[in-house]
């Protein structure tokens, strides 16, 4: 089952769901908050919960279609060689 929208036990908002949460590429710190420009081990909402004593205040619900949308998407290749055209070039 899916976890709500707030945390119960916590009374943190749910970083999944938040427009500004993101996953770092450092392994040793592997989420970040946009918002207040931080990485921590934990969910963000959980960091600001133990430092400030209240829930994070940032909390901003992702919209539907931006959750739902492809992560990236190809953009048309305009050089002959193709894609690859700069490593080619370099070897």
């Amino acid at each position: 089952m899916n976890a709500p929208t707030n945390d119960a036990q916590h009374g943190a908002p749910n970083c999944w769901q938040c427009r500004h949460f993101a996953v770092s590429w450092d392994p040793q710190l592997p989420y970040s908050c946009r918002l207040m420009g931080f990485k921590s081990r934990v969910v963000p909402s959980l960091e600001v919960l133990r430092a400030d004593g209240s829930p994070c205040r940032g909390f901003i619900a992702r919209p539907a279609a931006e959750a739902a949308a492809p992560a990236t998407e190809t953009a048309p290749v305009s050089s002959p060689l193709g894609r690859y055209s700069t490593f080619s070039k370099l070897a």
